[in-house]
């Protein structure tokens, strides 16, 4: 189904195929009504996008995705409807740009010395838009898949991925990510409300998820992702299950990055369960 709250997506300020007005844009077509565009470690897309979504009167919340580690496990949190320009938030958005700089620096240096091709970092921050001072801070791996598709050293995304990026591989590397409690109280400072994002995609046991969920609580997160793009009515049942027990809200999102084959866009996702209290219930 298409929802008109769609609270968790992507732009060319993180790892998204869409400039912040052309998203906006989009959900307006799409019908959605309020969109967070949830970039990863910034908040400069929702900064990009807001004249746009002001102009065609789309209510744009102020979000952000934010990498932590809990358990040795990286966990993405969802930060919504915080003040963009908190001390809080800006803290956390410099030392998330730190983090994904030393990273990137790491994973081309692996790849150079895995393909015996060296790779220029400029090259790669190029691609992932260089408006930055030095465009690092945008670096993904998905840019990383970019420049070996455009250099023939693998025939597609998938393949990079699947060879040299993905879970495992030589330019896997994990940055040094704040611990979960530390993200989730950034959010919580800045005014805003901690999502626990797509918990149903977690390489967890039961009881290690469980676990994780306390900690999130205990820290302050107070929502998880019960509706979420392509998500199957078991990892559903899953997530409101976990919203009970846990005495969360609810939070909804496509996790759309751009177009791809299975047909995911703004706006997809489950139904959301009318047992649960949204996310947005109280902001007014």
């Amino acid at each position: 189904m298409i929802s008109e709250f769609d609270l968790h997506c992507h732009t060319t300020a993180s790892d998204g195929k869409f400039e912040p007005a052309e998203l906006v844009l989009r959900a307006c077509e799409r019908g959605v009504k309020t969109l967070a565009i949830t970039d990863h470690d910034t908040v400069e897309g929702f900064r990009r996008a807001l004249p746009v979504a002001q102009a065609n009167q789309l209510r744009l919340i102020p979000g952000i995705e934010l990498s932590c580690v809990w358990g040795g496990v990286t966990i993405h949190i969802v930060g919504l409807n915080f003040d963009p320009q908190s001390p809080a938030m800006l803290e956390a958005e410099a030392q998330q740009t730190a983090a994904r700089k030393q990273r990137s620096l790491i994973i081309a240096e692996r790849l150079s010395k895995k393909l015996n091709h060296d790779i220029d970092i400029r090259d790669i921050q190029a691609l992932a838009g260089g408006d930055n001072d030095d465009g690092s801070e945008l670096v993904g791996r998905p840019h990383f898949a970019q420049y070996l598709v455009n250099q023939g050293l693998v025939p597609d995304m998938a393949s990079a991925f699947k060879k040299y990026l993905g879970a495992g591989k030589v330019g896997d590397v994990k940055a040094s990510w704040p611990e979960l409690e530390t993200v989730v109280k950034w959010i919580v400072a800045a005014g805003g409300d901690a999502v626990m994002a797509h918990a149903h995609l977690y390489n967890m046991t039961r009881t290690k998820l469980r676990a994780c969920m306390d900690d999130f609580v205990d820290a302050g997160g107070s929502a998880i992702e019960v509706a979420y793009g392509m998500m199957d009515a078991g990892q559903q049942g899953e997530m409101v299950r976990l919203a009970k027990d846990f005495n969360l809200k609810g939070s909804c999102g496509s996790d759309f990055h751009g177009p791809n084959r299975f047909g995911l866009d703004l706006g997809v996702m489950p139904g959301f369960p009318q047992e649960i209290e949204p996310v947005w219930s109280d902001w007014g």
